[in-house]
């Protein structure tokens, strides 16, 4: 591993980390996590409120290219779909989306973090379906993928604070659940 690791963390607003007084979202937290463990990194966090798979997709080089420079251990991670069901984007298309994108950066060691789940319970049908084919699409390109919807469905801590906040973003406990959840992958990612 080289001494200069860059992340660049792509994505809509939960990779900003919208909602949490701390500003830290799981992506904060999981660089914060590597610091301790020892494994410096500069993290830059290309999340953008109400993004689609599209947006991301579009904007994803021209944002990396200058922040991953030759000579530097670059990587990205990849997580959206939540404003995809949101705003009626088919499957099909944030599916193409994100083979698109992860082909595009197959240089780059790559991570996808699925989408995580809303206060809405045909939303979170829809993004159930998304995060399987989400995952499928990981497998076959060989590509870690982290599905976050199941176990953070069942989480007191996010459901809570997404209920109490804007229906779709936590606060501090919630993000904190979900970076525990990926950390795993992130750490053998990162490290291994």
């Amino acid at each position: 591993m080289s001494s200069d690791l860059r992340v660049c963390f792509l994505g809509d607003s939960f990779v900003a980390g919208v909602g949490d007084p701390q500003c830290l979202g799981w992506a904060g937290r999981l660089a914060a996590l590597s610091h301790r463990r020892g494994t410096p990194l500069t993290a830059y966090y290309l999340g953008v409120r109400r993004d689609t798979s599209a947006d991301v997709l579009s904007r994803w080089e021209a944002e990396c290219t200058p922040r991953l420079p030759d000579g530097c251990d670059a990587r990205i991670v990849v997580s959206f779909g939540v404003n995809d069901t949101v705003q009626g984007l088919a499957a099909a298309e944030s599916l193409r989306n994100l083979r698109t994108l992860l082909t595009a950066a197959a240089p780059l060691p790559r991570l996808v973090v699925g989408p995580p789940p809303v206060d809405d319970e045909p939303a979170n049908r829809a993004l159930a379906s998304l995060d399987e084919a989400f995952a499928t699409a990981c497998r076959e390109l060989r590509v870690p993928y982290v599905p976050t919807l199941p176990a953070l469905v069942r989480d007191p801590a996010w459901m809570q604070e997404v209920r109490d906040g804007d229906g779709a973003h936590p606060a501090a406990a919630g993000y904190e659940a979900l970076a525990r959840l990926v950390a795993p992958a992130w750490i053998k990612w990162v490290e291994g």
